[in-house]
């Protein structure tokens, strides 16, 4: 896996829709690594480490997330490779 990260914030109706669920399923058919969770602000936030081309494939499934979701906005920013092991839900801040 090359060391590359993305640090995502979706927003709009993305609680309470299975986005995190939907997320889990779609990182580990990619093989991705890091986290989901949702945020306090009602935004969902990922953090994702893998290669470029997993790592498009899931921007652009954010896009529009699960069904029953409705995204106003991701937010992308490439970040520093952290090494996480595996993708997990993590609790809501």
């Amino acid at each position: 896996m090359a060391a590359l990260a993305n640090h995502f914030f979706i927003s709009g109706v993305v609680q309470g829709v299975g986005f995190r669920w939907a997320t889990c399923q779609l990182a580990e058919e990619l093989h991705l690594a890091g986290f989901v969770r949702n945020r306090l602000d009602g935004r969902v936030e990922i953090w994702a480490e893998g290669d470029s081309a997993d790592l498009a494939e899931l921007a652009h499934w954010l896009e529009n997330g699960p069904d029953g979701a409705h995204v106003d906005a991701v937010s992308k920013q490439k970040v520093e490779f952290k090494g996480y092991n595996g993708f997990h839900e993590m609790m809501t801040i």
